[in-house]
């Protein structure tokens, strides 16, 4: 199969390397050029037809949102709502990590149904179905991992979240390091109670090669999971933390010379002032990958709020190298996300998101504020809600108010600053 990676470095732009080039306002030969080096990828699995999108330098920041059943609560018909909100108030990708139900009933009908990329965790589903046959995580046969990985390649996932850096070696980083949380992901905490009642290597990690010919095979993005990632701020940028970063840093440049595309996951919980630092490192050692962060969280102190403080670290994540966000949710640490939390989630990662382009520089950002700024000057109300990231909500409120029908708004009313501005 030849892979996007492998058609830039021959020189070819591909149909997709021209859509994304036209959606984002590039050159196609300069995105090529970057697809080529590894700094951008286009997450497309050869079976899934979408509108695609790219990811990495130079480009938009994007916006993942997460969806999928639970044990406790699996009603298939929500999942799809919640999706259909999510693409329709601006995320570029979708990822599930449903563990209940049929698990691939549900994810080939979100295939089917999806207008954006698809991500998945592919050991979601076999440790799921390990436990419901009331056996434990220690009996998981690696085999089953990497058919799974196969079955969902062949179904059409664009890219797969491996947790291949959760190894021995990076696990001996937390020993004599101790945590406040411990790990908070839930793919790399599966891992190392694997590894540690095998006392065996991570078979992800170890058999990496295998991976590769599978996601070449189908042109399935890798996103090399942060198993090890902090899960709150006093474990942010620890030993075990940057241990795995080095070792994800070597499987990025075995990836790009196998030619499939990879891009590197990233902190979920940091203080705002290591975030800077953060990004660039991980740029450093991985050699520009794309990178894809949850959040960064700023505060723990926050439940029910923390799509906001999501919001506040991935914009400050994306300024300085981030390239994909994924959204948080007011109900994170919580619960299960309804229609209505995906929808804030969504929303408060698109602010991130647009207030970091604004900054980066990147094509229309600037532009879309300036006009809404003309507007407001103007007292252009449908030209602001035309502007503004949430159309509906924005009309919504003004025509709610006691002023609906005014030019003016209920905050100022004639003590206008505008309007007493203009006409002195």
């Amino acid at each position: 199969m030849s892979t996007q990676i492998i058609q830039a470095k021959q020189g070819i732009i591909t149909p997709e390397m021209h859509e994304v080039a036209y959606k984002e306002k590039v050159d196609a030969d300069w995105l090529r050029n970057e697809i080529a080096l590894g700094r951008i990828v286009i997450p497309k699995n050869i079976n899934h037809n979408f509108p695609v999108r790219g990811i990495g330098k130079g480009l938009t920041t994007k916006i993942n949102a997460n969806i999928g059943t639970s044990e406790k609560h699996c009603d298939f018909t929500e999942e799809i709502k919640k999706m259909e909100i999510a693409v329709s108030y601006g995320a570029d990708a979708i990822m599930d990590l449903s563990t209940g139900g049929n698990l691939h009933k549900i994810l080939q009908q979100i295939i089917s149904e999806s207008s954006v990329m698809i991500g998945t965790v592919p050991i979601y589903g076999v440790a799921t179905r390990l436990l419901s046959e009331g056996k434990k995580i220690a009996e998981l046969n690696p085999e089953d991992l990497f058919n799974e990985i196969e079955t969902q390649a062949q179904m059409g996932v664009d890219f797969m979240t491996l947790h291949c850096g959760v190894t021995q070696s990076s696990l001996s980083f937390l020993k004599n390091d101790e945590r406040v949380c411990g790990i908070v992901s839930r793919g790399g905490a599966l891992l190392k109670r694997w590894m540690v009642d095998n006392n065996k290597e991570n078979p992800l990690y170890e058999q990496y090669d295998r991976i590769l010919d599978i996601c070449r095979k189908y042109d399935v993005t890798i996103s090399l999971g942060d198993g090890l990632r902090p899960g709150c701020g006093a474990d942010a940028t620890d030993r075990g933390q940057i241990a795995e970063l080095l070792i994800l840093g070597e499987l990025v440049d075995r990836a790009r010379e196998k030619g499939v595309q990879v891009m590197v996951e990233g902190p979920g919980h940091m203080p705002l002032n290591q975030i800077e630092t953060n990004m660039k490192l991980m740029k450093r050692l991985c050699h520009d990958a794309p990178f894809y962060v949850l959040g960064p969280l700023v505060t723990d102190s926050a439940p029910g709020y923390d799509h906001i403080v999501g919001a506040i670290g991935g914009t400050i994540a994306a300024i300085h190298g981030a390239d994909f966000l994924c959204y948080v949710t007011p109900a994170e640490h919580l619960c299960l996300p309804n229609i209505s939390d995906v929808k804030e989630g969504v929303m408060a990662s698109k602010i991130a998101a647009h207030s970091a382009d604004i900054v980066k520089g990147i094509d229309g950002s600037r532009e879309r504020d300036y006009r809404i700024s003309k507007a407001r000057r103007n007292l252009d109300w449908e030209t602001i809600f035309d502007n503004a990231l949430d159309p509906a909500l924005a009309r919504k409120r003004k025509m709610e108010s006691e002023s609906s029908d005014e030019d003016h708004c209920t905050m100022c009313g004639n003590l206008c600053a505008v309007k007493n501005d203009k006409n002195s």
